[in-house]
């Protein structure tokens, strides 16, 4: 007998929540948003349903905030509505305020995004005397951040904080595997709410973060806004050797396509990691070479 169950009503399978263990609020929240950019969009619902592929009953209920929203089936919607889904997820959990704010700024052309953050900053952000408190080293793996900021942490007797251990004490495994079970927006989300969380406690420290934050927009944003922060540079070459020094291999499989992978995340991050208050070159130093520049570099900065 064929079956007659609604293709796009998602079964539950046992041990993982279910409807009683939704989230009303938030699932209210989200279909709030889905109906306002539906309507900002001048969509009725059943164009929607036909262009996202989805049915309207489907639409109803997620506008509703009735049971859990299908991920496969919201991305359907989040294209139909020429938003991204992340965009939908977390307007769920901001402010009328803060949307609003967000619409304005992605209304700007890139090239003011820095003018924008500058005077953001200014107006309303922690002034350089409290943001140095929290000094942070940003930078790609291997450029030394680890190192330098444990000997930073104790010359200035201020705790250091890796912001990976952190995501991996709140979640409760070992980063890989967050990245495994959550994909990389769920380990973006984590990421994220550990900074809120070490920026409103923490005071006089010293903070490493992943490379890969500064591709996050909102969150770098608010890491400049709260810290004084340092670019750890070196060479391609020497990120990869760095690495391989530390008895991780897996750059060995297919040497040349990984370091050709290395010079394109390098250069695309470069413009962002440019960004940091201020800029420590590694390549060629030694650690003790290169904690002396960081000692003068921070003795230096305005």
């Amino acid at each position: 007998m064929g079956s007659t169950a609604d293709p796009e009503v998602v079964t539950e399978p046992s041990g993982v929540a279910g409807p009683a263990d939704a989230d009303p609020e938030f699932l209210a929240t989200l279909g709030q948003r889905v109906r306002e950019v539906r309507e900002q969009r001048g969509m009725v619902r059943k164009a929607l349903s036909h262009q996202a592929q989805v049915s309207e009953r489907y639409l109803a209920a997620l506008e509703g905030g009735e049971g859990n929203a299908s991920v496969v089936l919201l991305r359907r919607v989040a294209a139909a509505l020429g938003v991204r889904l992340v965009d939908l997820l977390d307007a769920a959990e901001l402010s009328a305020e803060q949307r609003s704010l967000r619409r304005f700024i992605d209304t700007l052309p890139p090239n003011l995004h820095a003018e924008a953050l500058q005077y953001l900053t200014k107006a309303f952000g922690q002034d350089t005397a409290v943001r140095r408190k929290r000094i942070t080293l940003v930078g790609l793996r291997g450029a030394g951040k680890t190192t330098l900021g444990a000997a930073l942490g104790r010359m200035l007797r201020r705790p250091f904080i890796e912001l990976d251990r952190e995501i991996e004490r709140e979640a409760g495994i070992a980063l890989a595997e967050v990245f495994l079970l959550y994909g990389q927006a769920g380990y973006r989300r984590i990421e994220r709410r550990c900074l809120e969380r070490i920026i409103q406690a923490q005071e006089n420290i010293v903070l490493e973060v992943g490379g890969g934050i500064v591709s996050e927009r909102e969150t770098y944003d608010l890491l400049r806004l709260n810290c004084f922060t340092v670019w750890v540079k070196a060479s391609p070459e020497e990120h990869m050797s760095r690495v391989l020094a530390q008895g991780d291999l897996r750059p060995m499989a297919g040497h040349a396509e990984a370091m050709e992978d290395l010079r394109k995340i390098l250069a695309s991050r470069e413009p962002l990691y440019a960004r940091a208050d201020v800029t420590l070159d590694t390549s060629g130093r030694s650690i003790d070479e290169s904690f002396e520049s960081l000692r003068t570099l921070l003795a230096s900065a305005p």
